[in-house]
């Protein structure tokens, strides 16, 4: 015999302006568990149920206000497969903050960042010693200490000046890094070549140091010598310096400096795009990709645009090959020489040399990697010739230039992409790559590492599974499977 199950009275008894309000304060995995304890509250209308049964609708209309506010768009219709609105938007919405919100990230010369559960900055490098309230420039450098006879390693540490902001989302470049606050300030600090750093005194800093000339900003990247940021109204702001050709000004900034300009040192506004809103965006060595709210991707720059074209492209454009396609593009990574775009449907299309665009083929145009049918993928990342992506599973892909990088045990390329079966078991949530080290997070907050040990944020005591004995082997300073670094949870959901 079925029984009905009873509605909680008790929270139907509420006002629906005052649940809209405790909603709005709810993160995203709060408010499906909420949701679930009363089915009038998220009812999309494909259910019925009496008028009498209010509040209506009510996890639906929260979740539709944020993603108008992050400037997403909504068809009108549900997309196929989606059998409702609020378990679609649910989805929706975490897979975009997981996109927007990066507790890690890898630098290409030896150090990385980590963003621990309480929104606290950590730093993991080659260096001896960390001055307290001054990590920066020395600090992402290589260092090698002749006593020892090799790089020492720091284990993730505590940038104190940060203490008292809650960190969102970390990026970094060769030498430089920044920080983005929950409050939507952006920190920077390090090498201040190129102007990268976005202070108009080009000085080095040696501790974070916040950009007045932003604010209010929800998305952060950064490559060799180039910076961005997305404010909240979804405008692209760039700066630093980028590879010039010839007597033409610096390429992939998205504007044309003065002639007599090398830099862009303070956050500039990206005029082409005002028309548009940037919810994602991506930088390499003179190439800049952007994804807008409407599912658009531009590009500009002088490499691995993805027009067909060898010819540089000042201001962004929109790339045809993914517009033909008629699908809704939400997410972009740039490599040295290869680029990907990620659909809101978990289809990734790659472009730029074969060994590292994931079609195993060199592609002047997006293509769709075959090699992932089958697979919803949610996230996408690529910096040098490596590149990785991660499914609706939370199952780690990776593919690129060999090295340990990748995950796979040995040094091979990977010229499509692999499933790394050593994180079997674990639902990854979050990932940072780089052609030396690699970290991944996973959704309980744990974090695993491979690749060059002293990047990592394993400390020079900590013994490791696979450890060699034999100081002369070809893998000493390397992790070769991916490895718990410990004492360390970092922020896992939005």
């Amino acid at each position: 015999m079925e029984v009905e199950q009873a509605q909680p009275t008790e929270l139907l008894t509420v006002p629906s302006d005052l649940l809209s309000i405790i909603l709005s304060q709810l993160e995203t995995l709060d408010l499906a568990c909420f949701a679930a304890t009363c089915r009038s509250l998220w009812c999309d209308g494909s259910i019925p149920l009496p008028q009498t049964a209010l509040p209506f609708r009510l996890v639906e209309a929260e979740l539709r206000r944020r993603a108008e506010a992050r400037g997403l768009h909504i068809d009108s219709c549900l997309p196929e497969g989606a059998l409702s609105w609020v378990p679609y938007l649910l989805r929706r919405d975490l897979n975009d903050a997981q996109r927007r919100e990066a507790p890690l990230a890898v630098g290409s010369v030896g150090h990385s960042l980590f963003v621990d559960r309480k929104g606290r900055l950590h730093l993991g490098c080659r260096r001896q010693d960390i001055v307290m309230g001054k990590v920066g420039e020395l600090l992402v450098e290589h260092n090698w200490d002749s006593d020892a006879g090799a790089c020492v390693s720091v284990p993730p540490t505590l940038v104190p000046s940060l203490q008292d902001k809650r960190i969102v989302s970390v990026a970094t470049g060769t030498n430089h890094c920044l920080a983005l606050s929950a409050e939507g300030e952006v920190y920077s600090w390090g090498d201040a070549t190129g102007g990268v750093l976005g202070h108009a005194d080009r000085s080095a800093m040696a501790g974070p140091r916040k950009v007045e000339a932003l604010a209010h900003v929800e998305l952060i990247s950064s490559a060799l010598t180039t910076s961005a940021a997305v404010d909240h109204r979804g405008r692209l702001f760039t700066w630093g310096s980028t590879h010039r050709i010839g007597d033409n000004p610096a390429f992939g900034l998205g504007y044309e400096l003065d002639p007599e300009r090398t830099m862009q040192l303070t956050p500039k506004r990206v005029d082409a795009l005002s028309e548009n809103r940037v919810v994602g965006v991506a930088l390499s060595f003179g190439y800049l990709l952007v994804v807008t709210d409407a599912g658009v991707v531009f590009s500009c720059g002088h490499s691995t645009l993805g027009h067909g074209l060898l010819e540089s492209e000042m201001l962004p454009r929109r790339i045809k090959a993914l517009a033909k396609t008629g699908l809704r593009f939400v997410a972009v990574a740039a490599g040295f020489n290869h680029a990907l775009a990620l659909t809101d449907m978990g289809l990734i299309y790659g472009w730029g040399v074969g060994y590292a665009n994931g079609t195993g083929q060199d592609q002047s145009t997006p293509q769709r990697l075959a090699a992932l049918d089958g697979q919803r993928v949610k996230l996408v990342y690529a910096q040098g010739s490596s590149s990785c992506a991660v499914t609706e599973n939370g199952e780690l892909y990776t593919w690129g230039c060999g090295s340990f990088c990748l995950g796979h045990g040995d040094a091979s390329t990977q010229r499509t992409p692999t499933w790394v079966e050593a994180l079997r078991g674990v639902k990854v949530a979050a990932v940072a790559i780089s052609h030396s080290h690699t970290l991944v997070a996973g959704e309980n907050g744990v974090v695993w590492g491979f690749g060059e040990r002293a990047a990592l944020g394993f400390g020079n005591a900590d013994t490791l599974p696979g450890d060699s004995e034999d100081e002369d082997s070809e893998d000493e300073g390397i992790v070769v499977q991916p490895t718990p670094i410990p004492t360390l949870r970092v922020r896992n959901r939005p």
